[in-house]
């Protein structure tokens, strides 16, 4: 997804086991409140010990650098000649149509022009 750019819906990322649970729009506030429910019966003292250890486990993956590096990635990628082409081509045509465009793969950014399928 990465790479890519590719998409997926809660569903997905359920499977998947990237999120714990997909829930409809109208039962998220109920879901949310079941969930706080169940961790306000863990003791305080256990939760802030859970916490300690899954920052330490981010600190030790390098997640600090890897957000400094991020941060650095992205302010260079936007002054790329083909983020500049995006930021023009959001103000020219929308942002959703640019975005939709970048998603689909439908325009080239670094020939400023649409992808013709049939070449």
């Amino acid at each position: 997804m990465l790479l890519t750019g590719d998409k997926i819906d809660g569903c997905e990322a359920e499977r998947i086991g990237l999120i714990l649970k997909a829930v409809a729009a109208k039962s998220l506030n109920a879901e949310v409140e079941k969930l706080a429910e169940r961790m306000t019966s863990i003791p305080i003292n256990q939760l802030m010990m859970q916490k300690l250890m899954i920052n330490q486990a981010f600190e030790n993956m390098g997640l600090r650098s890897t957000q400094m590096i991020a941060t650095i990635f992205d302010g260079i990628t936007r002054h790329s000649p083909e983020g500049v082409v995006f930021k023009q081509r959001a103000e020219k045509m929308g942002w959703k149509q640019a975005v939709q465009e970048r998603d689909l793969g439908t325009y080239d950014w670094t020939q400023d022009k649409p992808i013709n399928r049939a070449d």
